[in-house]
């Protein structure tokens, strides 16, 4: 397993937050999956089975910006 943390902009609510969650579930590999208001996203996932940027890139596609967080 691998983990990834990344830091998401604009969330404001729980609508925002399920919004998120559910795009990054949604990218293969994702095992485990945490997002917490206001910028949080934790993901552990299959090692190997995706990368950073098919994360980034799902939460981007509902509209929220995302950055790895270091």
């Amino acid at each position: 397993m691998a983990n990834l943390k990344l830091k998401i902009s604009g969330m404001t609510c729980d609508h925002c937050m399920r919004t998120v969650e559910r795009a990054l579930r949604g990218v293969s590999g994702a095992y485990a999956v945490l997002v917490e208001l206001p910028d949080v996203a934790e993901i552990e996932y299959t090692d190997g089975s995706a990368a950073s940027e098919e994360f980034i890139k799902a939460v981007e596609a509902t509209g929220y910006g995302a950055a790895l967080d270091q």
